[in-house]
């Protein structure tokens, strides 16, 4: 079973990629789920991150509020670090599960979805890296229209990320997104057909 790692910067449109393999019949392990499930009340994460960065983080409903949250760590390499080690451990563990349920499935290959993939150093849990590419303007158009943020709060998201320049250079393959969608869906096409993955 081939592991392929798909990334790239916020906004790049990874999400796009990701349907269209899904579409294409191939299995995709969204690490953000994970990091989602992660962090709901009750689970051990939770307990750590409520611990450590105080209650004020928290919604009305005892649920994390995430912009709340995103404000401290955005702005703060620490803070962001010590967010990192209480969750990523936890979603590295269940996201090795579904991958080895689909392994045991016999299934040709597999996509590891992770957004900080060269962040977090996980280039080696995955067989070849798959990239999604757009120019920085096109990312951060993007991204203020789709959160409703100012140019000053996309752009500290961005920059809290490896710019998507740098990362290019350890991808085995890159999607440029800069165009339409069926622009985007024949590069991956291609892609497959190259690493001989049959969608």
């Amino acid at each position: 079973m081939i592991v392929i790692g798909l990334t790239g910067g916020i906004a790049s449109g990874k999400s796009t990629v990701s349907s269209m393999l899904e579409k294409a019949g191939i299995p995709v392990i969204d690490a953000d789920r994970y990091s989602r499930e992660a962090v709901e009340p009750g689970e051990k994460a939770y307990k750590k991150i409520v611990a450590h960065f105080g209650e004020g983080i928290l919604h009305g409903d005892r649920t994390i509020d995430r912009k709340k949250l995103g404000a401290i760590i955005f702005n703060d390499e620490a803070e962001r670090k010590k967010l990192n080690a209480i969750v990523h451990p936890a979603v590295r563990k269940k996201m090795n599960d579904r991958k080895n349920f689909y392994r045991k499935e016999g299934r040709e290959a597999v996509v590891l979805d992770i957004p900080l993939l060269f962040e977090s150093q996980l280039q080696g849990t995955v067989d070849k890296i798959m990239l999604v590419y757009v120019n920085e303007h096109v990312q951060l158009k993007r991204l203020m229209e789709r959160d409703g943020s100012t140019k000053e709060e996309a752009l500290s998201r961005i920059r809290s990320q490896i710019p998507l320049e740098n990362k290019k250079t350890g991808a085995d393959a890159v999607i440029d997104n800069n165009g339409s969608e069926s622009e985007t869906e024949s590069q991956l096409y291609e892609i497959l057909k190259r690493w001989q993955v049959r969608p």
